[in-house]
């Protein structure tokens, strides 16, 4: 995604599926693109952060996070993004143990690698 695509917006974390800083959604799905070979994309559909915003402007997710400064070093801002996309497309109205449950896959390094 990054070097071939020159998708940039996805982050490079730990290549081992344990920090979320890579998360895409696949067909849908919500997955670490680290633990996806390229191969297993053919014929599906791949949408990265930088899908989320529109020629009208920002994703309203990524202007909440913009104005409330939810972020630090930047790292983990794209997954977070695209995991909480997953879920509000998904359930519109998540209480807050469905938000940490959905986000549970996300670590931010700025936090000491604590699970946001």
């Amino acid at each position: 995604l990054r070097e071939i695509v020159d998708l940039t917006g996805t982050k490079e974390g730990c290549l081992d599926g344990n920090c979320g800083a890579c998360t895409v959604t696949l067909d849908g799905r919500i997955v670490d693109s680290c633990l996806v070979l390229g191969a297993e994309i053919d014929g599906k559909s791949v949408e990265t952060v930088e899908g989320m915003a529109t020629s009208e402007g920002l994703h309203p997710l990524q202007q909440a996070f913009l104005e409330e400064a939810a972020l630090q070093c930047g790292i983990c801002t794209p997954g977070f993004l695209v995991a909480a996309k997953g879920l509000l497309d998904n359930e519109p109205a998540p209480d807050e143990h469905r938000i940490r449950h959905w986000l549970a896959g996300n670590l931010c390094r700025c936090t000491g690698y604590d699970k946001t």
